[in-house]
Parts: structure tokens; C-alpha cells; sequence
């Protein structure tokens, strides 16, 4: 089980939780509530420290490097995934109300009355809340980007490493359980058919999301590379499927790496910038995060607006950059976000974390896919032509 993939796991804890629900009795049934109940609350607790774990280090390692290029590359990135988010939310905002509305309120009138009680309630509060913990991170990122000692940025470095540890080994592994227990109490409950009808219907909007802007970034970086779009997008393609097989941005690095070259990127900037964009730009996990979250919150009979959402996306844009390399790592960065910002409550967070995983993989593959095009746009913009990198080279 240890080499199956998170996807299929998820998918099959979907089925077996709808089955379950269907033939389990209600104190089997309980039982896994109970389980969701711990698990949720140690999800919250966890949330603020990883906020810290990965927004800080992140935003310190950015403070350092090749200066211009470092932030041209980093300007990119941020406007790329900005311009996914409102991209998703513009189009979730047009086709929501008529795709989803027997979806929204009715369904969910009074979901505490369908759905079971655990046994007990394990208390397991967070350390703080989610605004200081944004804080706290921000004001050390800034603080370790600036100051020249290393003492404090190796601590957060290894504080990094161990939340990571922590996603990895313990909330991964136990995602498809909590998973099983939500949709098994959601079908004993009568809510499941309504779930499964949104999963499906935003599933092919964000794959069709990510394919669009895939060819919005191509355009871009054809039109001032004066090459064939299409032409660079098919051979970005080897790194899109090892992304899907991967769902890791880091993992996939060397072909990203090798398919940036072949599309025109000069040796020197794709050796810097398409591991910084592997790290950074997640416009694909940007569209998937702002149109899944989208879709919770109308189910539970709420429409974002535009006035809600802009702030939501500008603040994960930044967060993105926190966004741990392992499977899922993007959802859990933005779970404080959605729980602050857009005041989801832990059964929204939790459907929010399986409508993500459900498309992981594609979304890593937009990410990865799209590095190539912005790779070529950060050379073109660093002002710095063949023949002065050629001369360089030879001096």
C-alpha cells in the first residue's frame, strides 16, 4: 500500500465511505466520526504551525540571491498565479449558479441534523490563531531575509523539515481514513448524491481551467519570443505527464529543466529560475484551490464575491510560495487561509482537502508545465541577449 498512489487511495476511501454509509449501522458508523472528530481537531492545532514551518523559511530563502533576476523571477511568478486565481474565480462566479444550483442550500438546510455525532470530542487547541501565525511568519521571513546570521534561519529550516515530517507521515497517511469517515457519514446521511454530482462537474472545469491557461501563458511567452506557442507547449509535454505521475513540482525539476532549454530559455536563466518557479509559481494549484473552495462554499448556500475573494487570492499567492513538495502540499497551506478568510469550518475544510486531492496531479502538471512559459518570458525580460550571455561565457 506504502507505493500506492495518494489518488487512487482517496478514490477508493470515496467509494468505500459511500458504500459503508449505505450498509454500516450507526454505531460503526460513529466510530469513524469519532475518528474524524481527533483527527480534525489535530488538523487545526497543526495548521498555525505550518503556516509558520513553510511561509517563513520560504519568504527568508527569497531574500537572498541573484538580486534583479531574483525578483523579476519571483514578480512573474506571483502575477501568473494572481491571474489563475481571478481567471478561476471570474469563471466559477459565471457558471456556478447554473451548475450547481440544486447543489447549494437545499441539499445542506440542516446538515448537524443528518449528519452523526461522535462518541466524545477531543479537545486539541492551536497555539494561536491563524492571523498571528500569519504574522508571526511574515515578520520572520522579512526579518531572516534581511539580517546577514544564520542561526535562526537554520532553526526554522529544520522546524521546516519536521511539520513536513508531520504532513508526510502522519496527516497523508491518515487523509484517505478521514476521508472514508466523511463520506460515510454523508451518505448515511443523504448529502452524498449532491456531493458527488458537484465533485464531477468541478473536476472538468478546472481540468479545462488549467488547459486555458496553459495556452494563455504559451501566447504570452511566443509573443515575445516570436515562437509558435503551440509548438512550445508540445514540448513542454514530457514534464506535464512525469507531473502527473510524480505530483511533485520538485520531483519533475529535470525535465522541466531539459524541456525549458529545448523551447528556447538560455542554459544560465533555466538553470535559475525553473527550480525557483518549482518552488513559487503554483497557478495550476491556484485555480484548483479558488474553484474547489468556490464550490464548498456554495454548497453550504454561500457566494463569494468579488469584494471576499481578491484578498483571499492575493493572500494565497503569497502562500503558494509556503506550499510543502509532497502530495496535497498546496491545500495544506492555503487551509489556514480558507479557514480565516473565508470562514470555513473544519467539514468544509475537510471536503475542500478532497475535492483538491481528487486532481492533484493535474494541477502539479499546470504548475510545472507552465514554468517552461514563464521561464521564457524571465529571459526575455532580464534584458540580456545571446550574444552578451555567449560573451560572458567566454570570458
Amino acid at each position: 500500500m506504502k507505493k500506492f498512489g495518494l489518488l487512487p487511495k482517496i478514490i477508493i476511501a470515496i467509494a468505500l465511505g459511500i458504500v459503508a454509509g449505505s450498509i454500516f449501522p450507526d454505531s460503526i458508523l460513529k466510530l469513524f466520526v469519532t475518528f474524524n472528530g481527533i483527527f480534525g481537531k489535530f488538523l487545526g492545532f497543526a495548521i498555525p504551525l505550518i503556516i509558520i514551518g513553510f511561509i517563513a523559511p520560504g519568504i527568508a530563502s527569497l531574500g537572498k540571491g541573484a538580486g534583479k533576476m531574483l525578483g523579476l523571477t519571483a514578480g512573474i511568478a506571483y502575477i501568473s498565479t494572481i491571474t489563475a486565481g481571478l481567471l478561476a474565480f471570474f469563471v466559477a462566479s459565471t457558471l456556478y449558479p447554473s451548475l450547481l444550483a440544486n447543489q447549494s442550500a437545499k441539499a445542506f438546510e440542516n446538515p448537524e441534523e443528518a449528519l452523526l455525532a461522535p462518541y466524545f470530542i477531543l479537545e486539541i487547541p492551536p497555539v494561536m490563531g491563524i492571523m498571528t501565525a500569519l504574522l508571526i511568519a511574515f515578520t520572520l521571513g522579512l526579518g531572516l531575509a534581511v539580517i546577514k546570521g544564520n542561526t535562526l534561519q537554520n532553526a526554522m529550516n529544520d522546524f521546516r523539515q519536521i511539520i513536513e515530517k508531520v504532513i508526510e507521515n502522519i496527516i497523508i497517511p491518515l487523509l484517505p481514513l478521514h476521508i472514508f469517515g466523511i463520506f460515510a457519514n454523508m451518505t448515511q446521511g443523504g448529502q452524498v448524491t449532491a456531493i458527488m454530482s458537484v465533485f464531477a462537474k468541478v473536476f472538468v472545469m478546472i481540468i479545462v481551467l488549467h488547459l486555458l491557461f496553459l495556452l494563455l501563458q504559451y501566447s504570452a511567452a511566443g509573443a515575445v519570443s516570436k515562437g509558435n506557442p503551440l509548438k512550445m507547449l508540445k514540448n513542454m509535454l514530457p514534464a506535464y505527464m512525469t507531473a502527473l505521475g510524480t505530483q511533485s513540482s520538485a520531483s519533475t525539476i529535470p525535465v522541466t529543466l531539459r524541456q525549458a532549454k529545448k523551447i528556447g530559455t538560455r542554459e544560465k536563466v533555466a538553470d535559475f529560475s525553473v527550480p525557483l518557479f518549482a518552488t513559487i509559481h503554483l497557478s495550476g494549484s491556484t485555480i484548483t484551490l479558488v474553484s474547489c473552495g468556490m464550490a464548498v462554499m456554495m454548497l453550504q448556500g454561500q457566494m463569494a464575491g468579488f469584494t471576499a475573494m481578491l484578498p483571499f487570492i492575493l493572500m494565497l499567492g503569497v502562500t503558494m510560495i509556503a506550499a510543502p513538495g509532497v502530495p496535497g502540499g498546496a491545500v495544506m497551506a492555503a487551509l489556514g487561509l480558507l479557514e480565516s478568510m473565508l470562514g470555513f469550518d473544519p467539514t468544509m475544510l475537510s471536503l475542500m482537502i478532497a475535492l483538491y486531492l481528487a486532481q492533484d496531479s493535474f494541477g502539479t502538471a499546470c504548475n510545472v508545465t507552465g514554468d517552461g512559459a514563464l521561464s521564457v518570458l524571465v529571459d526575455k525580460f532580464s534584458g540580456k541577449s545571446k550574444s552578451t550571455d555567449a560573451a560572458e561565457h567566454v570570458a
